[in-house]
C-alpha cells in the first residue's frame, strides 16, 4: 500500500500553477482568489479533527459490545491502539449488522446510511477474501489482524470427543442464530441435528450454557467460546474446543480485517504501520489476552 506519488505530484502543480499563473483568471471571472486552491484530502481532514471515526459492531461480543458509553471488546481497544499511533483519538459509530456485508461496508465505509449515520473512517471486523474485496471495490479491505474459525465448545468428560457432525447426535447443541455456523449445522445431511439445535442470539450466550450444564455442545467461534469460559472463571484446560469440518464451513477459517474508503489509501497506510507497531510492541497480543483469546496469526 503506497501513496500514489503522480497524483499528489500533480496536485502540487495545479495549487502552484493556481497561484502563479491563475490570479488573472480568477479575478476575471469574479470568483474569490481560493476558489481554484486544493481541496483538503480525507487523511487531512481526520488530522484537523483530531478523531479517527471507527465503524464497530454492535452485539459482537468479545470484539465489540455494550451501550454506547460502555462499549467494550478487543476491537475497541485495538481502534484505540490504531488511534493513539497516529495521534488521535478514537470516537466509535456502533452500528447493527446489515442483511450482507456489502451493505455494512456501504453504510459504514463508503456512502453512509440513508438515515445519516456514518459513513466512519476505518470499520474493524471485516473478512479479508479475495472474491469479496473484488464485488466491494468501493472500499479498500486491508490489514488482517486475526483470524477465527468455528469449534465445538463441549466438556470432554461427557462428550469425549467431537470430530464430524454425526459425534453430536443425540446431544443438546447450542448456536447462534442467523449465522453461517446455524445454516450449516441445521442444513447438514437434510436436517439430521436439526431436532437437537438450539437457537440462540449470541454466540456467548451458546457457549455459556454448556459451561452452565443446560446443554452438551455450542459451535461457536473460538474467539466466542474462549471468552465465555474466560469470563466463567472456569479452568479451560477443563474443556474442549473441537474443529468440525462441515460444508460450506471454511476449514481454516477467515482472516479479519479492516475497511476505508477506497480512495483513502493514504490512511489506509498509516493504519497499516500502525497495526504493525502494535503487533511487534506486544499490545495486540495483550489485548487479546485480556479477553482470554488466543491471537491466531491471519
Amino acid at each position: 500500500m503506497t501513496t500514489n506519488k503522480y497524483v499528489v505530484s500533480a496536485c502540487r502543480r495545479r495549487a502552484l500553477l493556481a497561484h502563479s499563473l491563475g490570479l488573472g483568471l480568477v479575478a476575471g471571472l469574479g470568483l474569490p482568489l481560493g476558489a481554484l486552491a486544493q481541496e483538503r484530502t480525507a487523511l487531512e481532514k481526520i488530522r484537523d479533527s483530531g478523531t479517527l471515526k471507527v465503524a464497530l459492531y454492535k452485539d459482537n461480543a468479545p470484539y465489540s459490545n455494550g451501550p454506547a458509553a460502555h462499549f467494550s471488546g478487543v476491537d475497541v481497544a485495538l481502534a484505540e491502539a490504531l488511534a493513539r499511533q497516529l495521534g488521535l483519538h478514537a470516537t466509535f459509530l456502533p452500528f447493527d449488522a446489515g442483511e450482507n456485508m456489502a451493505d455494512d461496508l456501504r453504510n459504514m465505509v463508503w456512502k453512509g446510511h440513508y438515515l445519516g449515520y456514518g459513513p466512519a473512517d476505518l470499520m474493524l471486523h471485516v473478512p479479508i477474501d479475495k472474491y469479496f474485496m473484488e464485488e466491494n471495490r468501493q472500499a479498500f479491505i486491508f490489514a488482517p489482524y486475526a483470524r477465527e474459525h468455528l469449534v465445538v465448545l463441549h466438556n470432554p468428560h461427557t462428550v469425549p470427543s467431537v470430530h464430524t457432525p454425526e459425534d453430536l447426535a443425540g446431544l443438546r447443541i447450542q448456536v447462534e442464530q442467523g449465522t453461517g455456523a446455524a445454516s450449516a449445522l441445521l442444513g447438514y445431511k437434510g436436517g439430521l441435528l436439526r431436532d437437537r439445535i438450539a437457537l440462540q442470539a449470541d454466540g456467548m450466550v451458546a457457549a455459556g450454557l454448556v459451561l452452565e450444564g443446560q446443554a452438551d455442545a455450542a459451535f461457536v467461534s473460538l474467539a466466542q467460546a474462549e471468552a465465555a469460559v474466560f469470563q466463567s472463571g472456569k479452568d479451560k484446560a477443563s474443556w474442549a474446543f473441537s474443529e468440525l469440518v462441515l460444508p460450506g464451513v471454511p476449514p481454516r477459517g477467515w482472516a479479519i480485517g479492516m475497511a476505508v474508503k477506497a480512495d483513502n489509501k493514504a490512511l489506509a497506510r498509516l493504519l497499516d504501520d500502525a497495526l504493525e507497531s502494535v503487533r511487534k510492541n506486544g499490545e495486540l497480543l495483550k489485548i487479546f489476552q485480556s479477553a482470554g483469546l488466543t491471537l491466531a496469526a491471519p
